[in-house]
């Protein structure tokens, strides 16, 4: 699977259209339909968001319903760890997800096939600065998505469970 680079046309036009506060709400209701479903055909190798960005399927349980809530999210892959942002496309909530990994931690991930029972744990004000820079060398819209939403992006680890 060809790969494009985040700071090439391909990239770039695919952050302006993702940070772009007309854009953005209609690319936060398609694409991660769009990730899902092909996540499913496909048994999780493959998302078409993974053409631009490392992409997982995070699968959480619902704060308010108890029930599996699944999410295509971009991410930072860290040995057996992921990062991952509370982007919400730069809208002005949190993504339920987020509010799902709070209450209860316990989560699944899926990456390029593999699944694997996952502890999140959300980033302090330290680590989250010293992880940030390299957050944003794979998807450099997160300044934008702070800037647009004016409230401070969760970042969650993602390790795998004893």
């Amino acid at each position: 699977m060809k790969r494009f680079d985040v700071q090439g046309p391909v990239g770039k036009l695919a952050q302006r259209t993702a940070a772009h506060p007309r854009l953005a709400p209609i690319t936060a209701r398609v694409m991660p339909r769009i990730d899902r479903t092909f996540s499913f055909l496909t048994g999780g190798r493959f998302l078409p968001s993974q053409m631009l960005v490392p992409t997982l399927v995070l699968t959480t349980t619902g704060a308010k319903t108890g029930q599996a809530r699944t999410s295509p999210l971009a991410t930072l892959p860290d040995g057996e760890a992921f990062y991952v942002v509370g982007s919400n496309f730069g809208g002005g909530k949190h993504p339920g997800w987020s509010a799902n990994l709070l209450k209860t931690p316990q989560a699944k991930v899926s990456f390029h096939g593999r699944t694997r029972q996952m502890t999140a744990r959300l980033l302090s004000g330290q680590e989250k600065a010293e992880v940030w820079p390299r957050l944003k060398l794979i998807w450099p819209a997160y300044d934008d998505y702070v800037a647009r939403s004016g409230r401070d992006l969760r970042v969650f680890r993602l390790e795998p469970q004893e």
